[in-house]
């Protein structure tokens, strides 16, 4: 095994998946620091195995996530976390939401070569994406917007119990404020907020999980651009 594989497979002992499941994630891998065309700034192996696959697949630490049968990962740009959760998990179901064309080529590139039938990339943005109101258990996000717009992104995606899973790094009490007024909006509670450590040299990230625990207002969300130029809680 070469050492680039041998640091993915150190990745998914972790989590203690399959030889198979590592055989698809070093696929995405490949793809990613090869493609010039990748839509990111990582391209050196390792970095890429901690910031794309250690960094998604700490998501597996939440039961929430677990136990979901349907998903859907919001501004999901180069493909993580959803496609590495959905090798992960392949009884669950993933779609993959990115409203630029380019990114969705990209990811449907990748679910292609690394043969994940469990996703469905969805070139839509999230706002606009009629299918997937109140289809989900589960919503991912992973550095997409400030908190208060990824919870009005989110909360009509949910199921009444489902669950936002939302990737941050270091804490704001300012922002958490608003995030809380927000949600209180949007039929959403703030279930935990969760320090993580992915990989070795990770600092200052945390998971917050907010609860779908009431019907989401019929005006939300508001038509595109509203929530990021009129944000709620603030």
């Amino acid at each position: 095994m070469s050492a680039d594989r041998a640091s993915v497979a150190n990745v998914l002992e972790r989590y203690a998946l399959a030889p198979q499941q590592l055989e698809r994630l070093a696929r995405m891998l490949d793809v990613l620091t090869r493609d010039e065309h990748a839509p990111t700034a990582v391209r050196a192996v390792r970095e890429a195995i901690d910031v794309h696959l250690a960094d998604s697949l700490v998501g597996l630490d939440f039961d929430e996530l677990r136990l979901a049968s349907s998903v859907a990962d919001l501004g999901v740009g180069a493909g993580f976390p959803g496609l590495a959760l959905a090798v992960a998990l392949p009884d669950t179901h993933f779609c993959l939401v990115e409203s630029q064309r380019r990114k969705c080529e990209f990811v449907e590139r990748l679910r292609v070569t690394a043969d994940v039938g469990n996703a469905t990339v969805v070139c839509a943005r999230a706002e606009q994406w009629e299918q997937g109101r109140g289809a989900n258990d589960a919503v991912l996000a992973r550095a997409l917007a400030p908190q208060p717009i990824v919870l009005e992104y989110a909360a009509p995606l949910l199921k009444l119990g489902g669950t936002l899973v939302d990737w941050r790094g270091r804490r704001d009490e300012r922002q958490e404020l608003a995030a809380r007024k927000a949600a209180a909006q949007l039929g959403m509670c703030l279930a935990e907020i969760r320090e993580v450590s992915p990989f070795a040299t990770a600092t200052d990230r945390h998971v917050h999980v907010f609860v779908k625990e009431a019907e989401t207002p019929q005006q939300f969300p508001r038509r595109p651009g509203m929530a990021v130029k009129r944000p709620l809680g603030t």
